[in-house]
């Protein structure tokens, strides 16, 4: 479908030869010599927003002004708060959130032709690529058959999800869909869908080449910045709007630059890298703004590595952490199979239009700080925050540190009454103290003999994530480790659940070239699936045994995984602490299985010859791993493996679909549902009004992320979800996840705030999606609010600092609005989720003043009216009255965070899809 530029847009039109061919582009150049501004120092992040709006300049939705602007910016030292219109080249979605979008876009369908307008009129009009990679599970682990295994359960459980996506595909135009185990949507994206610079035919059917640009909808779209490739995390609703030709509604971000100075030392990784770049710019504070790397340092650091550091912008709280154009872009596309006049158009194009990091690079920034690679150490971060950096030779005294707190309940995040049953390492196997008293103290049988865990005892043992994964050097490493552990006689703990889950199968290409793969199987690491697996808690079922000896005793069980996210919940019910770590390190702590022993200075285990192995007995050199990478990871793995990536193997070209312009939603489906959003929709939109005796339905504190309002993982049949499901007569093994069924929302609305590691303060010391009901008694979030929703009554929620953290997941916004929550207060919000929020009618605010829940002294017996709302502006401070169950009153004044002109307009017509909706509608 051929792109439309901007009426205007000849005076910065411009035409580039490269390769024997002429390609248009939009010359930041011709817009300086035009008088609109002085753009030289600007930083290439913003130079790509900046060709956005040049190329889309027709004097009303982008103008003169919102190119001057940039100019601007730069003169008052990187500050800006004009709004833009911009427009991604393309969508990018992974099956978790691609589900609920293609739900939408369907309900969509259905709403236009209700109000008489034409059904096709949905349909993206950018190109939107979905990959499934949230589904597979890790059911079976350690074995030859684990992959094959999991593979069948994964269809097995979602057919139903694939049959519809394989309708998606095509009912819509420009809507392709990634098959199952091919890899993960963002490994995939750096490895194949990704140019650097992208072309298109305009509405005259020449050439134009333009960057690279797309948002996603899962927060970890970042990663696609490490090869210079503009794009950041959106919820679907918003990704939604975008495939229609709805621009992103963005003001001009701060850039904060992070200088990278000298090059890694030996022993060090690319994820002890990034773990201190979290550290350190969640210390800075990043939200809302962009990063963007540069200094001598980038010339010693692969694009792999800047992948890892990209992907994890979430977790350092950025819209995106860039990085410019230069000579190692160029040989990463090279080396991953591109093509090679793309490759020359990305050089010559990125030299012509200002986008190239030479050695004159030096922009402007809002911001800057700065660190030595070579300072790197081993590291860890953990229990629960991918912030909570640990240098790897205090890793046992901090966890150490961490029981002490929590049994003696000064760590007020976990509550315990047992005490801490092991002082010293991994216990070895033992006699069972008699048949009667076999579960005591955290005893476990097996066919092998007889265990004892403990806290600290590591139960999962990861690799997995595109974080880690797209990066040959880590997962060489790892390699390495596991042969030299296996040819000393070590293998995992017993009680270690082990899995390797690459993120493309380019990975196991090179494993097995590199005669690596055998070494890892042998000691428990076997190709489990090409997906997220136990990154997004898809990490399966410990053995009974294990869960059973961890939650008869409290245990503070462990994970290790070389992904991206450790919130509390989300890797395991069963396991209390979480760690991200190097894939090497995985190895090494699968092999120790326990957080207690320093892996730095004590031996991992005993050798074949009895002999005591450590860490450094099994960590290859730099050198080894260079050497490996050099001579495996080649451009004919990545052009083969990618030669049919949209044809999928023989059970996905087996899945049925039928046609139709319109969906027929089937009624008994459990998995897709016509989500009511768009039902009984008027032609004309409302108004914004004044929310009056509005009820507390949870009161939750900082760094409450979208996890816990959303979680993804299992669910048990106590819950409200869970009878849901029973009442229809799906047997537990069958509930799947959260995730799986985000295409039906009355799950998903069960689901809302149902994390079990969700506090509601205004409950005393109770975990789990609980609240009070109008009764005053307790009962689940689900339940109150239903019968707050039968009073007619409105509800709020109050928060801390960074409230809705972490994934960029829609359900987190939906399920709010499906509640009955009309407003959100607290300390402050993180970007995806405030626009989510935003985009289906819920109002977040912000406390001002010094004022917080706290201060308040907020019990959840409060009713709260906020007046001003039915005359509001972006951005405005309104008047919010507290009536305390006493009756008397507080009034504070709170500041209203839709952002945007265009966001007010959200919001009065019910939400963004109902404003794009509408618009369609008349078109048509």
């Amino acid at each position: 479908m051929p792109i439309t530029v901007g009426h205007d847009s000849a005076k910065t039109r411009k035409t580039l030869e490269v390769g024997g061919q002429s390609v248009a582009y939009y010359s930041i150049a011709a817009a300086e010599a035009a008088g609109l501004g002085d753009f030289s120092k600007l930083p290439a992040s913003l130079k790509v927003v900046l060709e956005n709006m040049l190329r889309f300049e027709d004097g009303k939705t982008v103008t003169q002004d919102d190119i001057k602007a940039f100019s601007d910016w730069a003169v008052n030292g990187g500050k800006g708060d004009r709004e833009l219109a911009y427009r991604p080249a393309r969508v990018l979605m992974q099956d978790f959130t691609g589900v609920p979008a293609v739900v939408d876009l369907a309900a969509m369908r259905d709403g236009i032709k209700a109000l008489g307008g034409d059904p096709q009129k949905i349909n993206p009009l950018n190109p939107v690529d979905l990959v499934i990679d949230h589904s597979v599970m890790i059911d079976e682990f350690g074995t030859p058959r684990a992959f094959q295994m999991n593979v069948d359960r994964e269809y097995e459980r979602n057919m139903e999800r694939y049959e519809f996506l394989k309708w998606g595909q095509t009912a819509f135009e420009n809507f392709r869909v990634v098959p199952p185990g091919t890899g993960i949507c963002h490994q995939v994206n750096v490895e194949y869908l990704a140019q650097t610079v992208w072309t298109d035919k305009d509405q005259n059917g020449d050439t134009v080449a333009y960057p690279d640009t797309l948002v996603g909808t899962d927060s970890h779209t970042t990663m696609v910045n490490g090869m210079a490739v503009l794009g950041w995390g959106v919820g679907g609703i918003e990704a939604e709007a975008a495939m229609l030709g709805q621009p992103i509604s963005m003001l001009i971000p701060e850039v904060v630059g992070f200088k990278l100075t000298g090059e890694m030392v030996e022993g060090t990784t690319g994820t002890d890298l990034v773990l201190k770049v979290v550290e350190m710019l969640r210390a800075h504070g990043v939200v809302s703004k962009f990063v963007e790397f540069y200094g001598d340092g980038l010339d010693n650091l692969p694009a792999a590595q800047r992948a890892t550091i990209a992907n994890m912008a979430p977790e350092y709280g950025a819209t995106c952490g860039f990085f410019p154009i230069d000579d190692e872009t160029l040989r990463y596309l090279r080396g991953t199979g591109r093509d090679e006049a793309r490759i020359a158009l990305v050089e010559a194009y990125a030299k012509e239009n200002g986008f190239w990091r030479g050695a004159d690079y030096d922009p402007v920034y809002s911001s800057t700080l700065e660190l030595d690679m070579a300072t790197i150490v081993p590291a860890i971060s953990g229990p629960k925050r991918p912030q909570d950096y640990v240098a790897l030779d205090t890793a046992a005294t901090e966890f150490g540190k961490l029981v002490k707190g929590i049994r003696s309940g000064t760590d007020a995040s976990v509550h315990a009454e047992v005490r801490w049953e092991s002082e010293g390492g991994a216990p070895e196997p033992a006699d069972i103290p008699g048949d009667e008293g076999h579960h005591k103290k955290g005893w476990y049988k097996t066919d092998d003999g007889a265990y004892q865990l403990h806290d600290g005892s590591i139960v999962i043992a990861s690799i997995t994530s595109c974080t880690n994964t797209s990066n040959p050097y880590v997962m060489i490493g790892a390699g390495l480790v596991a042969k030299k552990a296996h040819e000393l006689g070590l293998t995992r703990k017993p009680w270690v659940k082990t899995s390797l889950a690459p993120g493309s199968q380019v990975v196991s290409e090179y494993l097995e070239a590199a005669d690596l793969q055998q070494h890892l199987d042998a000691i428990g690491f076997n190709l489990v699936g090409y997906g997220c697996t136990t990154c997004i808690g898809n990490s399966g079922p410990l053995d009974a045994p294990i869960s059973k000896a961890i939650n008869d005793h409290d245990l503070i069980a462990t994970s290790v995984l070389s992904g991206n996210r450790n919130f509390e919940g989300r890797i395991s019910p069963d396991v209390r602490a979480n760690y991200l770590a190097s894939p090497p390190l995985v190895v090494a702590y699968a092999l120790v299985g326990d957080m207690n022993v320093d892996i730095t200075k004590e031996p991992l285990g005993k050798g074949k010859d009895g002999q005591d192995v450590y860490l450094k007995d099994i960590w290859p050199s730099n050198a080894e791993i260079a050497e490996l990478v050099e001579k495996t990871v080649t451009r004919e793995s990545f052009q083969e493996k990618y030669a049919d990536v949209f044809k999928g193997d023989e059970k996905w070209q087996g899945v049925e679909v039928s046609g139709g312009e319109t969906y027929d939603w089937p009624a008994a489906s459990t998995y897709v549902q016509n989500p009511p959003y768009f039902q009984g929709m008027r032609q004309e939109p409302g108004t914004i009004s004044n929310i009056d005796g509005a009820r507390v339905l949870a009161i939750l504190g900082d760094m409450v992320t979208t996890d816990h309002i959303s979680p993804a993982g299992s669910f048990k049949d106590t819950t409200p979800a869970g009878k849901y499901l029973v009442e229809r007569q799906v047997p537990v093994r069958e509930f799947n996840s959260y995730g799986s069924r985000r295409g039906n929302h009355e799950v998903m609305m069960r689901g809302t705030f149902a994390n079990i590691r969700i506090k509601n303060e205004m409950l005393d010391g109770v975990e789990g999606g609980y609240t009070k009901g109008p009764d005053g008694e307790q009962t689940s979030i689900y339940d109150a609010a239903m019968a707050y929703m039968d009073q007619g009554t409105p509800l709020v929620i109050f928060g801390g600092e960074q409230y809705g953290a972490g994934s960029s997941r829609d359900w987190a916004a939906k399920g709010t609005n499906l509640l009955g929550v009309k407003a959100v207060i607290a300390e402050s919000f993180e970007r995806i989720h405030r626009s989510n929020l935003v985009g289906m009618g819920v109002i977040p605010f912000e406390f001002t003043g010094g004022d917080t829940r706290k201060t308040l002294g907020l019990t959840g017996e409060e009713t709260v009216s906020i007046s001003g709302l039915d005359t509001i502006k972006p951005q405005e401070v309104v008047t919010c009255t507290i009536t305390m169950a006493d009756g008397s009153t507080k009034e504070i004044q709170i500041k209203c965070r839709i952002d945007t002109a265009i966001e007010i307009e959200y919001i009065e017509h019910g939400g963004v899809l109902h404003y794009v909706l509408r618009n369609l509608a008349k078109a048509s």
